[in-house]
């Protein structure tokens, strides 16, 4: 199965209105409800008071009353599609869940929402289970609480909002920037210095569609940076930790193949040769019994940082190594190790 490009910005739409000059006055609840197609007033009244509408870059009330040259701006969750969504019973792994938000850790292989002929077994459809008696899993929205996903064979954590005003105020942080993301993974190559940004624009592909490359020339793609800092050399492969600046599609990947880092067993991007190291077969078969221990590409979402939707605290969520990853690891310390004892 091909992971489904879909960007993070996708999960909320952000709109820019210039109100005309004869504009009269209206309720900007009634005049955004007028100007955006197939959104509800409802919505976007939750939208107003959850900070999301600005106009004149300042937050308003629901009754705020437009005038004309007033710029509005909005940042609203993923509309409504019709699209029958049906709620499986399937196991979960909650580290953390109160009636406004729950935050899960995604087991690799496990695709985030329906869609590209994965209409069941999705995480949406475990959500539509576990959380069936909530209004937001009940409206028939194809990625009901989502306002970031992974890659299906990525693991680690998602936060998924359970209101409407819970995903209005997390979708907010995650346009803005102000959400903490750090990443696992295990690439190839040692780092000289160990640490440092990447940046460059990420878009699709222009010779395959179900990838994504950096573009150089600062006008095809979207603004991309990604903070590395290698963790633990390990031979010919290095544990690095991977902050994100940004939230493109496939992000951590496309850069540290842009960098000659590629992710170990990152089948789309080039990890899954052997890329350093020596000629001998005995390398080359412990190379591809590593590859056998983690037949994925090695990524983990290791840490989750926000605010609370509803009180303001700060939280942040850490979660474990999966046994995969953690097995591939330990397998690379053990060749050093040999690898050491023998010089």
């Amino acid at each position: 199965m091909q992971d489904e490009l879909i960007e993070p910005s996708e999960l909320y739409e952000h709109h820019r209105i210039v109100a005309d000059k004869g504009q009269s006055l209206l309720r900007v609840d009634k005049f955004l409800f007028n100007r955006l197609e197939n959104v509800s007033r409802n919505k976007i009244q939750i939208a107003v008071k959850a900070g999301n509408v600005l106009v004149n870059s300042n937050e308003v009330k629901p009754n705020y009353r437009i005038k004309p040259g007033d710029l509005i701006t909005v940042v609203l969750p993923y509309p409504h599609r019709e699209y029958e969504i049906l709620p499986e019973d399937l196991p979960l792994d909650i580290l953390y869940e109160d009636e406004h938000l729950i935050v899960l850790n995604k087991e690799a292989g496990m695709v985030v929402h329906p869609g590209h002929g994965n209409y069941t077994g999705t995480l949406v459809n475990a959500l539509c289970w576990h959380l069936q008696d909530l209004p937001l899993f009940q409206a028939g929205e194809i990625r009901p609480g989502l306002v970031h996903r992974i890659d299906k064979e990525t693991s680690g954590i998602l936060v998924v909002a359970k209101t409407e005003m819970a995903l209005n105020r997390l979708a907010r942080q995650f346009y803005d920037r102000t959400i903490r993301r750090t990443y696992y993974a295990v690439v190839w190559g040692t780092f000289d210095p160990p640490e440092g940004t990447i940046t460059g624009n990420i878009g699709r592909n222009i010779r395959d569609r179900l990838k994504m490359q950096v573009f150089n020339d600062g006008e095809t793609g979207k603004s991309a940076v990604t903070h590395y800092r290698m963790l633990e050399p390990l031979g010919h492969v290095s544990l690095i930790e991977c902050r994100l600046e940004t939230g493109r599609t496939h992000q951590i990947r496309v850069h540290m193949e842009y960098i000659k880092h590629p992710i170990f067993n990152d089948e789309k991007y080039g990890g899954n040769k052997i890329l350093r190291g020596t000629e001998f077969s005995k390398y080359r078969q412990f190379v591809e019994n590593c590859f056998k221990l983690i037949p994925r590409h090695a990524l983990h979402a290791k840490s989750l940082g926000f605010r609370h939707p509803e009180t303001g605290k700060e939280m942040l969520f850490d979660s474990e190594l999966p046994t995969d990853m953690q097995l591939l690891i330990d397998k690379w310390r053990k060749y050093v190790a040999d690898r050491n004892s023998m010089s």
